[in-house]
């Protein structure tokens, strides 16, 4: 029950944050909107049936019952047909949509032609659009520093975490030590998991990576070990064993040739691992953070089509997820569900991954949202920045004012966006359920 209990909140607090998230990019939209004086009837956080809302002036403010986005809507979105004959016979499935989408906007605007959001200055329509994006970067950084400064990363500590019983070497397809293997050199002498690591050959060890070099490059050589247990300083003695591990990059992954097999090297080996810790980073550790997970989004949204494939063989077939693929939102809610089962984590890791996890998402709306095509608010940035070039070289060429640029002709292209995102959202969620990235394996 207690662990039913833990799963049901870690998806709370995703969803949560998942609200908190979408409220607050649409406020992005809501504060400007009203700033530049255009009219806003409705502020909506979810789509479908409406659950409750209270009108507060000439908006609408409320929430919906499928909390899978929100919407600012604005009057004028569309500006009428140039010649006026707004009210032509439409032809064709397309083209009426054109229209209506026209006769939906002029009638939103009514008697406040001036409110309408398409007789506004092009640089007041981007910001406008440019402000759900913002506020999703400003919470990144807010959960980001949350993350970071107020818990701390993961680093391995100058504590011992494990010690290995046997020595099997990096390409051993055996994990479990047997009669027969050669015992391993930290065990033999007497390392125990809790022991910190004071100094290793006469040399302070003030991180586990300094200790790494020193044992690795002494392989054959006994050495003494001087380590902190139970607040008593202990000195060992141990002889690194020459063997073969891997070779890694300075992010940790192992390295790879230019065959793709991974690379080994004989180095001295004792057989101990570090304990791991939270240690505080400071402010600016939040922006590279952040740059690397900007990257990482875009790098997934450029190869989003074979990444779906990836998905559905999963999700269809006999395939393994991608745990750093595309995820939904039932996903990321499943996967914070699990972390908060596992009673190995400490309860701060737990929250730092919590944050980060909402820190990522925000960057995912965010990057998804510049995608220059409607109805995502990057489509109607690139609207606006068409419509200055159009009217910048008309004024170049002394021709006269073209006038707004007919975003009403990108229905067609709305359309189309929209039905690829509903059957992305369908596939991931349901990968996400019969097939999903399971932490706990």
């Amino acid at each position: 029950m207690e662990t039913v209990l833990q799963f049901v909140l870690g998806v709370a607090i995703i969803a949560v944050g998942v609200a908190l998230s979408i409220g607050l990019h649409e406020v992005g939209h809501l504060v400007p909107a009203k700033l530049f004086g255009i009219k806003v009837t409705q502020y909506m956080v979810g789509f479908g049936p409406t659950i409750f809302s209270r009108r507060r002036g000439e908006t609408e403010y409320g929430f919906k019952a499928v909390p899978l986005g929100g919407y600012v809507a604005m009057v004028g979105m569309f500006p009428p047909r140039k010649g006026g004959a707004a009210t032509a016979q439409s032809t064709g499935f397309f083209q009426s949509m054109i229209q209506d989408a026209r006769q939906q906007s002029a009638e939103s605007v009514g008697d406040d032609l001036d409110r309408a959001f398409y007789r506004k200055p092009v640089w007041q329509r981007i910001i406008v659009m440019l402000g759900g994006p913002f506020m999703n970067f400003v919470l990144a950084i807010v959960f980001f520093a949350i993350t970071v400064c107020v818990f701390g990363t993961v680093q391995s500590s100058t504590t011992i975490g494990s010690v290995n019983t046997c020595v099997l070497p990096a390409t051993s397809e055996r994990q479990t030590c047997e009669d027969g293997d050669t015992p391993a050199p930290g065990a033999a002498a007497g390392i125990k998991p809790g022991d910190r690591l004071l100094s290793v050959a006469g040399t302070p060890i003030d991180s586990w990576a300094q200790s790494t070099s020193i044992i690795q490059r002494s392989a054959g050589d006994t050495v003494p070990v001087v380590v902190e247990r139970d607040g008593q300083q202990v000195t060992l003695s141990v002889t690194p064993l020459l063997t073969e591990r891997y070779v890694t990059n300075d992010d940790g992954t192992i390295a790879k040739g230019s065959d793709g097999q991974p690379l080994t090297q004989e180095v001295g080996f004792v057989g101990i691992g570090p304990a791991s810790q939270l240690v505080q980073q400071p402010i600016t550790a939040v922006f590279p953070l952040m740059g690397q997970t900007i990257g990482n989004t875009v790098n997934l949204v450029l190869n989003l089509p074979q990444r779906l494939v990836d998905v559905a063989n999963a999700a269809f077939g006999s395939g393994e997820r991608d745990p750093n693929g595309p995820i939904s939102v039932v996903g990321v809610g499943r996967v914070a569900g699990e972390i908060a089962t596992i009673d190995e984590i400490p309860l701060a890791s737990k929250a730092a991954t919590f944050f980060g996890m909402l820190g990522s998402l925000n960057i995912a709306l965010g990057v998804i949202n510049l995608v220059p095509l409607t109805p995502l608010d990057g489509g109607h940035v690139a609207a606006a920045i068409w419509e200055a070039i159009k009217r910048g070289f008309a004024k170049l060429r002394r021709k006269p004012d073209p006038g707004p640029v007919d975003a009403a002709k990108l229905m067609p292209l709305t359309f189309a966006v929209v039905i690829v995102f509903v059957g992305m959202s369908a596939l991931l969620i349901y990968a996400d359920i019969v097939k999903p990235i399971n932490i706990l394996g």
